[in-house]
Formats: structure tokens, sequence, C-alpha cells
């Protein structure tokens, strides 16, 4: 029992100092750092339109079936938008700049045309643009998770995307909220609140920018099998088998 015990300490141990080194890396790899940071910007717009936007849309024209104009042009471009930012990005010829040049044009004319929207007195115009922003902002699905999977080597490919996905949410999505909540208190009017809030997608969109210039590897193809770590596996015998014989000289 006491040797299990102890191979499983250290095996708990070597695990931690892998997921350590694996963060690091992650950490220091600026392109992974810029595509999540303009990540988080966007998806802290986004998760704050899934929340208020039917209590804004109802407040600043009138909407009698708010939530079911919100959810409808929501779903209708996130489909259609995701899939034709994959195609485009194709088109481009798929690489990591052209992903980011993608994400931050993208975003640009989207939040051009969101706030546009929320300009408007009457509901048709808004929702013409507002679709047209939607569709817009929603094509970067594709690039950004290209982006997270391409810039870093095959191991860590899991890991990029549990970072990015748990930093969208924690630093995005969650805290939106409520922080847009304590501006509409302040400020009490929805139409400057929205536009304060859509206005972020400007500081999505830099921030994918300053992705364009930066030294960038494909590395998706890359064979990156750690030999000493495969080796140190292989050596390794089974828990049960150790405490078999942990037993048997007993």
């Amino acid at each position: 029992m006491a040797v299990t015990l102890l191979r499983i300490d250290n095996l708990v141990k070597t695990q931690f100092a892998r997921f350590s080194k694996d963060m690091k890396e992650l950490l220091h790899d600026s392109v992974y750092v810029v595509n999540v940071l303009g990540y988080i910007a966007y998806n802290f717009v986004i998760g704050a339109y899934s929340y208020w936007g039917p209590k804004a849309g109802y407040s600043i024209y009138h909407m009698s079936n708010a939530d079911l104009v919100f959810g409808g042009v929501t779903i209708v471009c996130g489909i259609l938008g995701t899939l034709a930012g994959g195609v485009i990005l194709d088109k481009m010829n798929s690489t990591i700049p052209n992903a980011f040049k993608l994400l931050s044009g993208a975003t640009f004319l989207g939040a051009i045309f969101c706030l546009i929207a929320f300009l408007f007195k009457g509901l048709a115009g808004f929702i013409v643009f507002f679709s047209v922003g939607e569709l817009l902002i929603f094509a970067t699905q594709a690039p950004v998770n290209y982006v997270s999977l391409r810039c870093v080597k095959p191991s860590l490919r899991p890991l990029s995307m549990a970072i990015s996905t748990v930093s969208i949410h924690i630093f995005g999505d969650v805290p939106s909220a409520p922080l847009v909540g304590v501006l509409q208190d302040h400020i009490n009017d929805w139409r400057k609140t929205s536009l304060s809030l859509t206005s972020i997608f400007f500081i999505a969109a830099v921030i994918w920018f300053i992705g364009t210039f930066l030294k960038s590897e494909d590395l998706f193809n890359k064979d990156d099998e750690d030999e000493s770590t495969t080796a140190l596996i292989g050596k390794t015998k089974p828990l049960l088998e150790g405490s078999s014989e942990a037993s048997s000289h007993a």
C-alpha cells in the first residue's frame, strides 16, 4: 500500500511539473497570448449581448418579443457567420497571419455595423444593421480556433484550447454581465450603454491586428514527441503490479 501511494505521489508530481512547463510555454507564446486576449475582449461583448440584449431591445425599441428577435438573429447569424468565416479563411490561404487579418477585419467591420444599428431610432434599421454586424462578428469563430490550434505544437493543442475556453469565460462573458449592469445603473440609458459595450469590439480588433505583425510558425504538423518522457512512461510499472509485488513480499 505504501509503495502504491508513493508511486501515485510521484506520478502527481510529474504531471504537475509537466503541466507547469506546458503553461509556461503557452504564456511565452506571443501569438497564442494575443489571440486569447483578443478573444477575451470579443467574448466580453458577446456575453453581455446575450444577457442584456433583450432588455436593451425592449427599452430602446419597445420590442414585445425581444427575446425571440435577439435569439433568432443570433442563431441564424451565428451559424451563417461561422461557416462563412471558415470558407473565407480557406479562400485566403489558411495561415496564421491571414487568420489574424480576418479576425481584425471582420471584428472591426462588425463593430461598425453594430454601432450604427444602435443609433437607429426605427426597429427595421436596427435589425438589418445588427444582423449584418453579427454575421461579421461570428465570422471570427473559425480563425480564432485556427490560431489556437496552429500556433502550438501538437502536444499542447488540448491545453491551448482548454485555457482559451476558460479564459474567455472567466475574464470575458462572466464579468461582462454584472459590469454592464453597473454601467447601466450609472448612466440609465440603454442606447448609450449598448454603444459603450459595442465599442469594446474595436479593442478586440486592435489586439488581433497586432497579431498580424507577430512572427508566427504553423506547428500543426510538427512532431514534438518527447522521447525522454516517453521512455520514462515506458519504464514505469503499473500501479497494481507494484501493489501485488509488495503484497507477495509481505
